[in-house]
């Protein structure tokens, strides 16, 4: 189905099984994030096993389709200057997330940290979409306290 036989799907299944094998997990409070690949690994993980997350936070990345995204709380951090990712794209994969969740056409002010601005969409699931002035490098100090923010209210 997937490329190399979808080996980061058996791999993230195999680390997952792991994880609950060896710790007490919490399966409402399993959540996903990451920046550039790891951010298109997120979309994938949310179409293809959606179910486990209760909140995804993908960074500097397009998702090409919505197959398989149910409503799911999302964050997305996107950087109006990438010159990888082109924010354009990142702002159609934000439209199309927010056709997901079924979300308000307008959104509210969410948080503000250094020059990342959050603003938040309601809708079946929230969408958080955190912008800033920057290029494809993620905005660590600003952007980290905001994603665990997002996590811990969703």
């Amino acid at each position: 189905k997937g490329e190399q036989g979808d080996r980061d799907l058996a791999f993230f299944d195999a680390m997952l099984a792991g994880l609950k094998a060896d710790y007490k997990v919490d399966e409402k409070r399993v959540y996903v994030t990451g920046h550039s690949n790891g951010g298109r690994f997120t979309y994938l993980l949310w179409a293809e096993r959606g179910d486990v997350f209760a909140a995804v936070a993908p960074s500097a990345s397009p998702w090409l389709g919505k197959a398989g995204l149910k409503p799911k709380p999302c964050l997305h951090v996107a950087g109006e200057k990438d010159t990888l990712v082109p924010f354009a794209a990142q702002q159609r994969t934000m439209a199309g997330v927010r056709g997901v969740n079924d979300c308000a056409a307008d959104g509210k002010e969410w948080a503000k940290a250094g020059a990342v601005v959050g603003t938040r969409y309601e809708g079946k699931a929230p969408f958080v979409s955190l912008v800033y002035p920057g290029t494809h490098a993620f905005p660590a100090a600003d952007a980290v306290p905001l994603v665990v923010r997002f996590f811990k209210e969703n």
